[in-house]
């Protein structure tokens, strides 16, 4: 049974290249992620994608680095589209698709494991 936190995590929160922050705050991820936090410090429109909530990776990724879980995360983002005051992120349906949205969406963020990413995206360090 695994009961430390983990030093190396098998994933990594990834922006598309012309995103100007390398790192960022928990609190500025949360805020991205719940979708209150709409534009990069250059003014830049933040362009969120997530993977299913069933995705294994979306679920370490919410409670790790997020500490909600999906469902939590996802009334969040329906709320916002049921009042009316703001939009859920862009659901992609695989890494692959995760990878070539965030390379080519200008203000893209999203998160992959290790193993997707390659140099068509800048991994951020949260802080």
């Amino acid at each position: 049974m695994d009961t430390g936190v983990r030093a190396e995590s098998p994933y990594e929160i990834v922006t598309n290249p012309g995103v100007d922050e390398k790192t960022l705050t928990v609190n500025s991820l949360r805020s991205i992620f719940s979708m209150r936090l709409k534009t990069w410090p250059d003014g830049t429109k933040i362009r969120v994608f997530v993977l299913s909530d069933d995705d294994e990776l979306h679920q370490i990724f919410s409670k790790e680095k997020l500490n909600v879980f999906p469902y939590q995360l996802r009334s969040t983002w329906d709320r916002l589209v049921f009042s009316g005051t703001g939009q859920a992120p862009t659901k992609v349906n695989s890494n692959e698709e995760m990878l070539a949205k965030i390379s080519s969406t200008p203000g893209a963020i999203g998160y992959l494991w290790k193993a997707n990413i390659n140099e068509n995206v800048n991994v951020l360090e949260i802080k």
